[in-house]
């Protein structure tokens, strides 16, 4: 996976075409852009508002002893509204989440099909769906003045409730609005928009999912089965047209349902197949609504701007150039002595952002040139740097972990503390293997000429640089393991500190800070957005009784408890070749939780944890995912990297270089699945 890293400016893609076009029409568009995106530039600053809601709130509590009901309200009012207008700019920008491999391989003229295709097929019934039912929603509740459950909360809960369908209004003018310019550059032809693949690559593609489609229906016995594993194929075969995932999610989900409505009323029954009793109909996927709510009123959700917040703004006040520049002075005479310090400074920055992205491209463009300048070998610079930046993904605080907890019912400090040993175990494999590959074979890590000895001036530097962010990273962690504060507001106070420390630094201007806001804004709008696709898909599946099909066939293994982890990590650990942690995590985890809970699991608790199974699991599952980014084809640290890497790079020499991490990470995995007190004896200790 990979989501676009460039802001889309439509006024500057199409002055060149304007001349082609009705120019009204094309002005119209712009005006829809600008209207989209303006709304979006006031909005983003609500994440202001919400680092400075959680800090008072916190503040309050301790310096009055009391607790604000308004406050955690506000949190979740502005998170809401964050993440709802975030998902029109998104596509303004078009910063949503994709599938790349063949995508990238398109002309840009087959591209622009595919998404006028998609808005209309996939995007269009959607948007009509939560504007009618999500209005019904909101009306209901200004009909009573519903207000806050709690007597001191906030009135005038229909407030929050009209975003819904408000939110949904600017996402089709921004559809629009794309319709209209891919249309007009359809219209146009130019020459230069057809340089490239045409569709025919995709529909190959397609057609070969059908054929295996096809073929898998005829294990199951009952048409609701069929549909199952009809609908799980249909999603991942449109997943690599590149229309964005959240909306091949939420498409494929109306679409079925509809499916699921024509059979259910034998409308159907020219398939040879038998009529079903889903119930699936336009009123009850109306639900989902509801669930949409549920999601943009989480308060455990609110740390995920908050964390993604901290990272940015941590990259943008030079801590890593600062610790990059200090180490090499520090391990300068060791041999693979660079390699060390990208992999100390990514376990740092790990524990500071979950940014995946933000991690990999800034030691990408830190590091790549120094180590092509020393002689190191493409494939062990290149696999150093994709590993190191993917460790932010486990080691807490991690948005990874943030979802998971929301999505099985855990403890989000729990899921944290229970992952830092394994974090830390991945990382010191890491280091090991470096330290043995370049003692072993030399010429892969050269020494760089003229190195000096270290001396106490670099590790004063080293000190200067390491102890702020250790000092944040220990604030932050510290406080949600003592008990201080929630997760939540943790991430507030992270965000507050990261801002400080840019200030510290003489970093933080204006534009920086837009730049981080913008950059926020987009990241937790395309992860908001893939919740709202995953939310419409797995409400279908579990109708369909997906889950209980999938129950069944992993419970029919007969494999015993262990075995039949096992074999799920295995599943997951494929599904990572082909999918984002994001879908496995939001439609194929909460699957496995009925499961594992039935499997009568003896792991340790010590006396504290309430479902040290479950927590065993789901960090066995995080360490699996970690592995998605770096496994081709479509690992989207490997599309980030490739985007910084000197151009004597290729990508098979990343490919190479990824081998033996992946394999690392498949060790420190088998370390946990053997000892689970490294996943369950430290959440134990803080109680």
């Amino acid at each position: 996976m990979a989501e676009n890293l460039q802001v889309t400016d439509p006024i500057e893609v199409y002055e060149d075409i304007l001349e082609h076009e009705d120019r009204d029409t094309q002005k119209f568009a712009v005006a829809l852009d600008k209207t989209v995106k303006g709304v979006g530039n006031v909005v983003m600053w609500a994440n202001v508002l919400l680092v400075l809601a959680i800090a008072s709130q916190v503040g309050l509590r301790y310096l009055l002893n009391q607790n604000y009901p308004k406050l955690d309200e506000i949190q979740w009012h502005f998170y809401g509204l964050v993440t709802m207008v975030g998902i029109s700019y998104a596509l303004v920008t078009d910063s949503h989440v994709r599938v790349d491999l063949l995508h990238m391989q398109l002309s840009r003229r087959a591209q622009r099909v595919i998404e006028v295709l998609g808005i209309l097929t996939l995007l269009v019934p959607f948007i009509y769906l939560m504007v009618d039912q999500g209005y019904d929603y909101f009306y209901e509740s200004w009909r009573v003045n519903e207000r806050s459950d709690s007597p001191t909360g906030l009135p005038a809960r229909w407030a929050l409730k009209a975003v819904i369908p408000l939110s949904f209004v600017l996402l089709a003018l921004a559809a629009l609005a794309r319709l209209i310019h891919d249309g007009h550059a359809l219209w146009a032809n130019l020459p230069e928009e057809r340089e490239g693949k045409g569709l025919r690559l995709i529909l190959w593609a397609i057609l070969g999912f059908a054929t295996v489609a096809v073929a898998l229906t005829f294990l199951v016995h009952t048409t609701e089965e069929k549909l199952v594993i009809a609908m799980f194929l249909t999603f991942i075969a449109l997943l690599f047209t590149g229309f964005p995932v959240a909306w091949t999610l939420a498409g494929v989900g109306v679409a079925f349902c509809g499916i699921a409505y024509l059979f259910d009323n034998d409308l159907m029954l020219w398939t040879g197949l038998e009529g079903t009793l889903t119930g699936l109909d336009y009123l009850t996927l109306g639900a989902v609504v509801n669930r949409v709510y549920a999601t943009m009123s989480n308060a455990v959700l609110v740390a995920l701007p908050m964390f993604i917040f901290m990272g940015l703004m941590l990259d943008e006040s030079g801590v890593a150039e600062r610790l990059m520049t200090s180490m090499q002075r520090l391990f300068g005479t060791v041999r693979g002595g660079l390699a060390i310090t990208v992999t100390l400074i990514g376990i740092i920055l790990a524990a500071s952002t979950g940014i995946i992205g933000a991690s990999v491209v800034l030691l990408g463009v830190l590091s790549l040139p120094s180590m092509v300048e020393q002689k190191y070998n493409n494939s062990l610079a290149t696999g150093v740097v994709a590993a190191s930046g993917t460790l932010g993904i486990l080691i807490p605080p991690s948005i990874m972990l943030v979802i998971m907890a929301d999505q099985m019912a855990l403890s989000v400090g729990d899921l944290f503390m229970a992952a830092v040993f394994p974090g830390v175990i991945i990382g010191g494999l890491y280091l090991t293997y470096i330290f043995i590959i370049a003692l072993v074979k030399r010429d892969v890590a050269p020494v760089p000429e003229g190195a000096k000895a270290p001396d106490w001036a670099a590790v004063k530097d080293v000190l200067i640089a390491v102890l702020p962010t250790l000092a944040l990273i220990l604030t932050v962690l510290g406080s949600i393991f003592a008990g201080i504060t929630t997760p939540t507001e943790a991430s507030g106070i992270g965000a507050l500190g990261a801002t400080l420390l840019a200030l510290g630094y003489r970093k933080l201007t204006l534009r920086k800070l837009i730049n981080v806001l913008k950059s926020t804004f987009n990241t937790t709008a395309y992860i908001f957005a893939i919740f709202l696709g995953a939310t419409v898909f797995s409400y279908v599946l579990r109708e369909l009784g997906g889950d209980a099909l999938i129950e069944d066939m992993i419970q029919g293994t007969g494999l015993g408890p262990y075995g039949t982890v096992f074999m799920i990590l295995f599943i997951v650990f494929l599904l990572g070749f082909v999918l984002d942690w994001i879908e496995i995590t939001l439609i194929v985890l909460p699957l496995m939780r009925p499961i594992v809970n039935g499997l009568g699991l003896d792991i340790p608790g010590f006396g504290a944890i309430d479902e040290p199974a479950l927590l065993w699991f789901v960090i066995l599952v995080a360490v699996t995912l970690q592995t998605s980014f770096l496994t081709p084809p479509v690992g989207f640290a490997l599309f980030y990297l490739k985007g910084v890497c000197p151009p004597q790079i290729k990508l098979t020499d990343i490919y190479k270089g990824i081998i033996p991490f992946v394999l690392l990470q498949l060790t420190g995995l088998m370390f946990v699945f053997l000892w689970p007190q490294l996943a369950t004896w430290l959440p134990s200790v803080a109680y």
